[in-house]
């Protein structure tokens, strides 16, 4: 309590037109506003803030029934010669079976490769951001054209994995509930969900079992991915139904810890030019406060996690505003043109199409591309430290790769090597010590690669937050080495890998 008192007279120092009583309504506003800005950068403009539904449209009196799935193929696919059979694409549901009503909504593809290739789940963040968004944009089988038809992607990851996207938390996308009790505000929520969600996936398809399990994603993600792994490898040593073969997960451009994520903010934009001295170290008088922030709200906290996420958030704030108005922060070498940073319209005009809701058999279920109510839900999530269940899986062999694009700011490759060469497990020192080598890509340098064990951290070049969609050769093959044990490995094939920008 005393703690608490401390980090409000502090606030009210440093914000001194602020009283008591707004700061404790200011989280709330702040995350309304900066969800809001987060979904219209990338022109999106879902017509509802979830998917609470009225009613369930896939309820039956069999209350054992927890699978709506089937195949189909996209009705706008650019080749309509292709056939259901020919593609091995599967759209549906699953009943979560701890929930209240919760349904998560999922693609899965079929492999382009082999049918032993692993099994590869992706999680976006926000958080309240469908996966489609790295579906259509970055590593899935299609890329969407002006003209909402799809076009094969060459570089998606289907390529070399049996590759799953999942709408989550409950509310994102086209997974729904009938019951707002669904909704998340924790990362044990979260990762429960997922965990049945993978259950019924497995039970439904038995012949993926004995495959390698892999739990990737990007943003906010960072947060999920840990906790869902964790929840996994519970659940395996628990002996809780189906025993999945979980080999790693991989954190691209994620927020993980907070505490070290935060203050590397002034730093890197130092570094690339963003901003002057003078303004690094005022924005700086900041960061004493959100520590303490960050320290209060622990793994655990509720109002002191609130309060950090305020003032936090401030130093990015701060740094952005004097960075440029129109600076991107997904992508530093990019402007925004007014509120647009990325054009991502065209995914949820087509996703809300009758022909394309039909094929997928989700009837008259609305697409909300990302969900300013799932992001206000999980306010309270946002900054506990994410980190603290890594170590254990780390120890007992489960692999590790976090990567980050160069010129993304917003989750920056400088704090996420910060928080990864601090966290405390039995190969950190040598982690630390081993050396930076090339990661090379069909003879061309793409990023600097630091392993030791089974971690291992990326730094890829001439990419931003979203890593797959700016260099996708380079994304598919960090994908395919890191899943077959050969991340620092060079290829041999002369071409470059490196997309120019």
């Amino acid at each position: 309590m005393a703690q608490m008192k401390l980090l409000l007279l502090l606030l009210l120092v440093v914000l001194p037109s602020f009283s008591l009583a707004k700061i404790s309504v200011l989280p709330s506003r702040f995350a309304t506003k900066q969800a809001e800005k987060l979904i219209q950068e990338l022109n999106l403009f879902p017509k509802e803030s979830d998917n609470i539904v009225d009613r369930d449209p896939f309820q039956t009196d069999d209350e054992g029934s927890r699978i709506v799935e089937k195949r189909f193929s996209f009705p706008n696919l650019a080749n309509s010669s292709v056939t259901i059979e020919d593609l091995g694409h599967h759209a549906g549901y699953y009943k979560i079976k701890h929930s209240h009503a919760a349904r998560l909504f999922y693609f899965f593809f079929e492999s382009r490769g082999s049918k032993d290739d692993p099994v590869v789940i992706w999680l976006s963040g926000g958080p309240g951001c469908s996966s489609e968004l790295a579906l259509f944009y970055e590593n899935g089988p299609f890329s969407i054209s002006k003209n909402l038809s799809l076009v094969p992607n060459e570089y998606g990851w289907d390529k070399v994995s049996n590759l799953i996207y999942v709408d989550q938390p409950t509310g994102t996308g086209f997974s729904y509930s009938s019951d707002r009790r669904d909704l998340c505000h924790t990362e044990a929520c979260v990762s429960d969900d997922l965990y049945d969600f993978i259950q019924a996936f497995f039970e439904e398809h038995p012949e993926l079992v004995k495959n390698d399990f892999y739990i990737t994603g990007e943003s906010y993600a960072g947060h999920y991915i840990p906790a869902f792994a964790a929840r996994v490898h519970k659940g395996n040593k628990g002996k809780e139904g189906t025993h999945i073969n979980l080999k790693g997960f991989a954190i691209g451009n994620g927020l993980t810890d907070p505490k070290i994520q935060y203050p590397a903010y002034t730093d890197y934009a130092l570094d690339m030019g963003l901003i002057s001295n003078s303004t690094h170290d005022r924005i700086n008088k900041l960061i004493p406060i959100c520590e303490v922030a960050v320290n209060l709200c622990g793994t655990d906290g509720k109002v002191s996690c609130l309060a950090a996420y305020f003032v936090c958030n401030s130093i990015f704030t701060a740094v952005r505003a004097s960075a440029g108005v129109d600076i991107n922060h997904y992508d530093i070498r990019k402007k925004c043109e007014g509120r647009l940073c990325y054009d991502f319209s065209d995914m949820e005009k087509m996703l809300n199409l009758r022909s394309v809701k039909k094929a997928l058999g989700v009837e008259d279920i609305e697409f909300v591309s990302c969900s300013t109510t799932v992001y206000q839900a999980m306010l309270v999530d946002w900054m506990r430290n994410s980190e603290v269940g890594i170590p254990t899986l780390l120890e007992d062999g489960i692999k590790l790769l976090v990567y980050a694009g160069e010129y993304d700011l917003i989750c920056n490759w400088l704090g996420n090597s910060r928080w990864v060469q601090a966290m405390e497990w039995k190969g950190q020192k040598e982690f630390v010590a081993s050396i930076e080598v090339p990661f090379e890509v069909n003879g061309s340098e793409a990023g600097l690669l630091r392993s030791h064990g089974p971690l291992s951290f990326l730094k890829v070049h001439d990419a931003g937050h979203m890593v797959p969609m700016d260099q996708p050769k380079a994304a598919l093959e960090m994908l395919k080495r890191w899943t077959r044990g050969t991340l620092s490995q060079q290829t041999t094939e002369p071409e470059n890998l490196v997309a120019s920008i």
